[in-house]
């Protein structure tokens, strides 16, 4: 049956998955931006220190870390489909409670509910996908799939482009831009509820007759065969995986000889590239502003924070270049080749962008455009590479009965990496400045690339079946 699935052309069916399953990806893009944009209006609001302010902040990305690992173990043990459904009712909840938060402490919650929702998403359609999608278009469709995590940073830079220019100083302004998550989530919502299972899982839990049915879908020239084989397989389990078939497939399995260094691979690079990207990403807005040396700058907060959304336009444009690049490079040189590239040029940028705070000498628009050549840099680089190559390899790297755990479990440790980035980095800014800021994302970006180096596993070119029989040599 996974024969049939591999070796299927792209049909309206597999665009209509890949289409499905981009709401993670694309809510924590927009809710990330968002986010970054309102706090600088909501501070003065509800009258933050910089601790409560760190702590919203950390909330979102903490409620990934608790959202990943419950996504990723329900959906391995009920289904792909039930907690898809699921998470995007989480996330509509959120919204509203967002939107209409009295105080700081409701919208703190609001946000803890968001990340979690966004957390539950990212295992489970990103296994959903890469269970789909034939293999010859796995990792394109993969990187498309991360892929819109810009377009959701650019569509909330988008939104508060447009409510900041019609905005007043004092209004409701950043409630209206929480709001527009729910617009974002209920396409999703209903979309979802007519898809069908992954095969896969089905296989993988003896479920061969609502296997072979929905296989029919895709080969309906197949109906016979498929038919008689799922009354051959009956209630037999499919079992592919480096592990003997008789060894309990659970959170173990993670950590066990066959599995430990593809654990370590998928794990502690991604936690790198969050704290670096995560921790840049939601404050670009106020590092954007903290770099500038414009004695022509406005001084009214709202006006501040429109200039800075559309500085932060302009850069994460490159986030969508870089993810439109990674459709190509990732196929063509490999997840791990393109990821080792990515934290170069991570690291590039960064450097750019500490010797711009470090020498400020010259002309205010050569400093300005070095900031902005630092971000471009950054952000071009890590969505070619990193940030899309750390959301695949998980979803390869683990046998059906706990891919969803194990890519949860590795999104988990990655949002922990983005927590303590997030609530670090206000203080650390306020205490040492930007500069050591700067210095800190360098340092994280040279240990995901060293760990990278060190736990490759090269798989490319392998069917999700073929990842998990005799040793992949490095």
């Amino acid at each position: 049956m996974t024969g049939i699935l591999d070796t299927s052309p792209m049909l309206p069916l597999h665009y209509r998955i890949w289409a499905l399953s981009t709401g993670g990806t694309l809510l924590s893009g927009v809710s990330m931006f968002l986010l970054g944009v309102t706090l600088p209006l909501v501070i003065p609001r509800f009258a933050m220190p910089a601790s409560s302010v760190g702590m919203m902040a950390a909330m979102l990305m903490g409620g990934t870390v608790i959202g990943a690992l419950l996504g990723g173990h329900l959906a391995d043990r009920w289904g792909r489909k039930p907690i898809m459904i699921s998470d995007m009712i989480v996330l509509m909840a959120a919204a509203t409670l967002a939107a209409f938060a009295p105080n700081a402490t409701i919208l703190t919650q609001a946000e803890l509910l968001v990340g979690i929702g966004v957390g539950m998403d990212f295992p489970v359609a990103s296994s959903y996908l890469a269970e789909f999608m034939p293999q010859g278009k796995r990792g394109r469709m993969m990187a498309a799939s991360i892929a819109i995590q810009s377009i959701g940073m650019l569509s909330g830079a988008a939104l508060a482009i447009l409510w900041l220019q019609h905005a007043h100083s004092g209004d409701e302004t950043w409630r209206w831009l929480l709001a527009a998550e729910i617009l974002v989530v209920f396409p999703y919502l209903i979309g979802r509820l007519s898809l069908p299972e992954s095969v896969r899982w089905c296989m993988g839990h003896g479920r061969n007759a609502e296997a072979a049915s929905i296989l029919m879908r895709i080969a309906p020239d197949k109906k016979m065969q498929l038919q008689q084989l799922a009354k051959n397989l009956g209630r037999k389990k499919h079992h592919v995986a480096k592990t003997s078939p008789g060894h309990h497939l659970g959170l173990a399995t993670l950590f066990s000889p066959e599995y430990r260094r593809r654990t370590l691979l998928v794990t502690l690079p991604w936690f790198f590239m969050d704290v670096a990207t995560y921790g840049i990403g939601l404050f670009t807005t106020i590092l954007l502003g903290s770099l500038q040396d414009n004695p022509l700058a406005v001084s009214s907060t709202l006006s501040r924070d429109l200039g800075n959304a559309l500085d932060s336009g302009k850069v994460d444009f490159f986030l969508l270049l870089g993810s439109l690049l990674s459709l190509w490079v990732i196929p063509k040189l490999g997840r791990i080749h393109m990821q080792l590239i990515g934290f170069i040029g991570m690291i590039l940028g960064m450097g750019l962008l500490l010797d711009a705070a470090l020498h400020k000498q010259g002309t205010v628009n050569m400093h300005y455009s070095l900031t902005l050549a630092g971000f471009m840099l950054f952000n071009l680089f890590m969505t070619m590479g990193p940030n899309a190559t750390t959301f695949i390899l998980p979803t390869e790297m683990y046998p059906t009965q706990v891919r969803a755990f194990g890519a949860g479990f590795a999104a988990a440790v990655a949002k922990i990496g983005a927590t303590i980035s997030v609530f670090l980095l206000p203080l650390i800014q306020a205490h040492w400045g930007i500069s050591a800021v700067l210095a800190l994302m360098i340092l994280v970006s040279l240990l995901g690339l060293g760990f990278t180096w060190i736990f490759q596993v090269q798989g490319h070119g392998k069917t999700l079946e073929e990842h998990h029989g005799p040793e992949v040599p490095k």
